[in-house]
């Protein structure tokens, strides 16, 4: 049996501030709320990109035409702009946050974490039209796995480091304009997939 000797524990000599107390407890509140927002963000991360339709935009219901042929064209281009423009953007900036995600706590090379990160991005999206479980689970598991190791080996994150990674982003420009063309492309050919399988189904 142990036994917790009381008298050892002699407070009476203890003095609590309130400047102590802020000292110790800062650094705890600071971190607790970094986690819950950085949580946040890739709570909604992530189950936003995964989505095969990755927000409810329906132009089609602006569409006012009366005669069909305008109506069809109206759609057409609804479609286009709905889903072959402005889905990849929304994809490519969510590329854009997970580069930066890597690039803070990773020491590889900045071309190095571009590759991975739109490896990710490219899969995460492929899955989405496969099976969004699947999507989800590959989307989350790198930002938390992120979370984990920071929280392992904190680094602190200056303005300084961040202002550095988008003069990194400036310097490779060229690189990520293909990976923008990639991201429409590779949209466009989903959607197609989707498309045909639709039509095979119905």
């Amino acid at each position: 049996m142990i036994q917790v000797n009381l008298s050892s524990f002699n407070m009476t000599g203890a003095e609590f501030s309130v400047q102590e107390a802020t000292n110790v407890l800062q650094p705890l509140l600071i971190l607790a709320a970094g986690i819950f927002v950085y949580s946040f963000f890739v709570f909604k991360f992530y189950r936003f990109l995964a989505k095969k339709d990755i927000f409810g935009l329906n132009l089609s219901q602006y569409n006012e035409a009366k005669h069909s042929f305008f109506s069809k064209l109206f759609d057409i281009v609804a479609y286009i702009v709905e889903y072959i423009l402005i889905f990849p953007l929304f994809v490519f900036f969510w590329f854009l946050v997970l580069v930066i995600f890597i690039t803070v706590i990773s020491t590889r090379p900045f071309l190095d974490i571009l590759v991975a990160s739109m490896a990710l991005v490219t899969a995460i999206r492929i899955s989405a039209y496969y099976n969004e479980d699947l999507s989800r689970d590959l989307a989350k598991m790198i930002p938390f796995a992120l979370l984990g190791i920071f929280i392992i080996d904190v680094k602190l994150i200056s303005f300084v480091q961040l202002f550095g990674i988008f003069g990194q982003f400036i310097a490779a420009w060229k690189t990520v304009i293909y990976y923008l063309f990639l991201t429409i492309v590779l949209e466009i050919l989903l959607r197609m997939y989707a498309g045909i399988i639709g039509l095979f189904k119905k």
